[in-house]
Order: C-alpha cells, then structure tokens, then sequence
C-alpha cells in the first residue's frame, strides 16, 4: 500500500482481501475520505494511520504469568498456575499451558535467561524438546 496513492472501496476491499461493506464499515467507524463525493475514495495514508490506530485499540499485553488464548481472544493465567518450559534452543524457548477457560493448550515465546521476569506465581516444568521428524538418535 502506498501512502501518496488514493484508494477506492473496491481497491482496498480487493487489496485486503475483504468484502466491499467491510470497507463501508470502515468509513463509519472513522477512515476519512478525501471528500464527500462519488467515487468514495481514500488517501493511503489515512488508511494506514485508521488500520495502525484500529490494531493499537484492540492489542492485549501479556503481563507477567499471562499467556495468550486464541480462542478466548484475551490473556489467560494457564489453568492450576502450571507450565511446561520446552527449550527451543540455547537461549530461547516455549511455556505451554492450558487454558482455564477452554481447555486448549496456550503459549508463551520466552527468552530462557529473562524467564524469572514472566514467571510470576507459575509453576514452571522444564521439559525436553519433542523430537522432530528429521532428528533420530540412531544411525543407519
């Protein structure tokens, strides 16, 4: 997208990939047209700041024993206060806990020498990698 270039409906709706009434709404929420005229059309770089702004209002931190669900679509504290560390390499790796809401597995990228600082209250269980589809401990 380019931000001196002005957009119509059906542009950004084909752009994004999205219906044309999702842009409509859009432009009801608050993405300023150029005027009031026919085409509707929009200034790349209004359609920017309102996606940047629009993304900024709905984003959720994960605080300190938080991680979040997908599917509950907020920050969750895993059930029982429990996670599993799987180490993905030397310095970094994945808290996996369940959520108490719906019972699916949720996870936390972590840098392993920073972990004190998103531990919290969890119980955290180190654990060893799963082994991978390439990785075998025999030789042929």
């Amino acid at each position: 997208m380019k931000v001196h270039r002005n957009y119509s409906v059906d542009e950004i709706a084909r752009r994004f990939g999205i219906h044309k009434n999702t842009v409509r709404n859009w432009l009801k929420q608050g993405l300023v047209t150029i005027d009031g005229q026919r085409p509707i059309l929009i200034l790349g770089r209004e359609l920017l700041r309102f996606l940047t702004e629009r993304r900024l209002k709905t984003k959720q931190s994960c605080g300190p024993g938080r991680f979040y669900c997908i599917a509950c679509r907020a920050p969750k504290v895993p059930a029982g206060n429990m996670a599993d560390c799987i180490p993905m390499s030397a310095s970094s790796g994945n808290l996996c806990g369940i959520c108490p809401d719906c019972n699916r597995l949720i996870y936390r990228r972590v840098n392993l020498t920073k972990i004190d600082a998103v531990r919290d209250d969890l119980e955290i269980t180190f654990t060893q990698p799963h082994q991978r589809i390439g990785e075998s401990t025999t030789r042929r």
